[in-house]
């Protein structure tokens, strides 16, 4: 397996990050697929042209989608019904594109253009209140949805792909600054922990032991 081949491949997907496939997002899966550990018919909203362009690639089979993974369905959007949201922000945080915006307790909406219907906000909602909508019917329904041409997949693919690897670096800075947060939070407490007091030499091993874990972890960090 090659990054160039991995590349390749990834191109080939369209980018909904819905892991239907069995993998953590799209990447995932072509590197698995890179690797002959994945079949090329795991991808329902890539559909039987999906497969076809991944067999004309590799030189493989273009094998019937894997039922397994469920229906290919028509172009779609999370809808919130904006009367029923308690502002969780569940959603929010299941989104893998950063497709919902609203904030802790007020209502939250969908950034139509940008949702990849995915499905994902949809188990996490405690109050059942999102709905995966045909992109036809959301047009019916006079939702402002940008008109695409079905043969232009790829600019939706790549700007979708955009999102996903944003999101993805926000979470890790994210994650980053938290974890130096909390240690220089334990560094302080450490140096101010009394040294003469049985209690607190008993702190300071765990303190000691949960500051050597967090420099293991961002030692091992990609």
């Amino acid at each position: 397996m090659t990054a160039a081949l991995v590349d390749t491949i990834d191109a080939l997907l369209p980018q909904t990050q819905c892991t239907r496939c069995g993998y953590d997002g799209c990447r995932p899966y072509a590197a698995a697929i890179a690797d002959q550990h994945a079949a090329i018919n795991r991808c329902p909203p890539g559909g039987s042209v999906g497969v076809q362009r991944l067999a004309a690639l590799l030189g493989r089979p273009a094998l019937p989608l894997d039922a397994e993974c469920g229906p290919t369905l028509p172009p779609s959007a999370a809808v919130i019904d904006e009367t029923t949201c308690i502002g969780c922000t569940l959603c929010i945080q299941a989104c893998p594109v950063d497709a919902i915006v609203g904030a802790g307790k007020v209502m939250h909406t969908v950034l139509l253009d940008v949702c990849t219907g995915c499905e994902l906000c949809v188990p996490p909602c405690p109050v059942d209140c999102i709905a995966i909508v045909p992109v036809s019917e959301l047009r019916a329904r006079r939702f402002e949805v940008i008109e695409r041409d079905p043969a232009d997949w790829r600019s939706a693919a790549n700007a979708a792909r955009t999102r996903f690897d944003s999101r993805s670096r926000r979470l890790e800075r994210e994650r980053a600054e938290r974890e130096a947060r909390l240690a220089r939070k334990a560094e302080h407490k450490l140096a101010h922990l009394p040294t003469d007091d049985p209690d607190g030499a008993r702190k300071r091993a765990v303190i000691e032991a949960a500051l050597a874990r967090a420099r293991a972890r961002r030692a091992t960090a990609p």
